[in-house]
């Protein structure tokens, strides 16, 4: 493809009202699991870094509440685990449902036990009800790739 005719095609999309995220869509690739980022991504309709650094919250609020034995089981079924968690942003111990600012998140109260992921949610610019829809797509992840049995275990740890 010339430069021209590239040229061409961004203009167009333009004028069909579409923006320049449309031109160059954000892709999964380079995140440490494209396909859970990438269902993530299209799910919550954010970008593969917020998505990625969701996933990497909510499966360390699951290694926390689980056994050893049965975090191993869920780590082992998802590929590039150990950059899912380090694309989660630190938090202050006891930060829970406050921001980062310190100031109570709305909305982050009704996540019962999901709360504390709503400070982490909140440094990767996303809202805290998005934990609700983000927590269905890695169970089901987890059920394709580990089988029900683990994908139980993580949503038993997730609720």
């Amino acid at each position: 493809m010339t430069p021209r005719f590239l040229s061409a095609l961004f203009v167009a999309a333009i004028a069909l009202g579409q923006s320049a995220a449309f031109a160059q869509s954000p892709s999964a690739e380079g995140t440490a699991n494209p396909e859970l980022v990438g269902a993530l991504t299209k799910e919550l309709g954010v970008a593969p870094q917020q998505a990625e650094g969701a996933a990497g919250a909510l499966f360390g609020a699951a290694k926390t509440k689980l056994k050893p034995e049965d975090w191993s089981k869920v780590s082992g079924a998802v590929p590039g685990m150990d950059g899912l968690l380090k694309a989660a942003p630190a938090m202050p111990v006891g930060a829970g449902v406050a921001g980062t600012s310190g100031v109570a998140i709305p909305g982050a109260a009704g996540l019962g036990g999901l709360a504390s992921v709503a400070g982490s949610f909140d440094k990767l610019g996303l809202k805290p009800e998005m934990v609700s829809k983000a927590v269905p797509v890695l169970t089901n992840y987890v059920s394709k790739s580990g089988g029900a049995g683990v994908a139980q275990l993580l949503a038993g740890a997730l609720k």
